[in-house]
């Protein structure tokens, strides 16, 4: 009984919230967006088949391009709670846009950019990694083909950058991943984090059914190919809540063949450790994408 009590409190505390995670009041941060000098900024509101309404993103890309030329292409994924407007307004990527690359950051609420187990209108891996990428290039001069494309994310959107590497081979050729909740689908039921619980339930599916595993890095991992898995580029802070089972999964890696790099630096798990990997990151990955 008393848990059932817990339980009924739990739930008119999340739905008083109006917001998944129980923890996030809805109020957004000023847009503010870091521009370097030479790149462009524009946002674009589309129509996705696969969530049957319209999703924004924003990209940047360079002044000057040249006639007829295709540029490589990074999408930047946002973490849970975020929006499209974080890798702009919290960091200073737009940099790379000047160097030749557009950087795509499309709005991924707080999806896991997964397909719903339990929620079928809800097809964010659909809308992202299809009707965003078929947009971008239809209305951009991005380039079409893997070799050109790469995508880096942060927490949740670290998570799905590994599991579309996982999944998905033939989409990029480089995938960076900024403190990855390698073990969400493993999270055990918390009262006090009811919310969370029942959200990973909605997406990934029933604790031990074949939805969650088909979920978990941890075992997509053992049966992904590493000759054709994009190249990995896998960063943590040293404080990093979550760092044992990123380390874990790094471990992982390198015993099964991987081709892919782990870097730790001081911090936790926020936007001034996840700039602090971003030039490393970057470096790496322009000399993995053609250009």
């Amino acid at each position: 009984m008393r848990f059932k009590r817990q339980l009924l409190l739990a739930v008119s505390l999340c739905f008083a919230s109006s917001v998944p995670g129980c923890h996030n009041d809805g109020r957004q941060n000023p847009d503010r967006p870091n521009v370097a000098t030479g790149v462009v900024m524009k946002d674009v509101l589309f129509q996705s088949a696969a969530l049957n309404r319209d999703m924004p993103y924003r990209v940047f890309l360079p002044e000057h391009i040249d006639a007829g030329k295709k540029l490589p292409v990074v999408y930047l994924l946002h973490g849970g709670n975020g929006s499209f407007r974080d890798w702009s307004n919290d960091s200073t990527v737009s940099i790379y846009a000047a160097k030749g690359l557009i950087l795509v950051m499309p709005e991924g609420e707080f999806s896991y950019y997964a397909n719903a187990a339990e929620k079928p209108g809800e097809r964010f891996e659909d809308y992202t990694f299809g009707d965003l990428i078929s947009d971008v290039e239809s209305r951009f001069p991005a380039a079409n083909v893997r070799e050109k494309r790469a995508i880096i994310g942060i927490s949740m959107g670290g998570f799905a950058a590994l599991k579309i590497a996982l999944t998905r081979p033939e989409l990029f050729c480089f995938v960076g991943s900024f403190s990855p909740p390698v073990e969400i689908t493993h999270r055990d039921f918390r009262i006090r984090r009811w919310g969370e619980w029942w959200r990973i339930r909605k997406i990934f599916g029933p604790p031990e059914s074949e939805a969650r595993r088909s979920g978990d890095p941890n075992n997509l991992v053992q049966h992904a190919d590493h000759g054709t898995t994009p190249y990995l580029c896998i960063t943590a802070g040293q404080n990093e809540p979550l760092l044992g089972p990123i380390r874990s999964f790094a471990g992982r890696l390198t015993a099964l063949q991987f081709k892919h790099e782990f870097h730790l630096k001081p911090g936790g798990h926020d936007w001034n450790e996840w700039n602090s990997q971003l030039g490393g990151c970057f470096e790496s990955l322009l000399q993995h994408i053609a250009q």
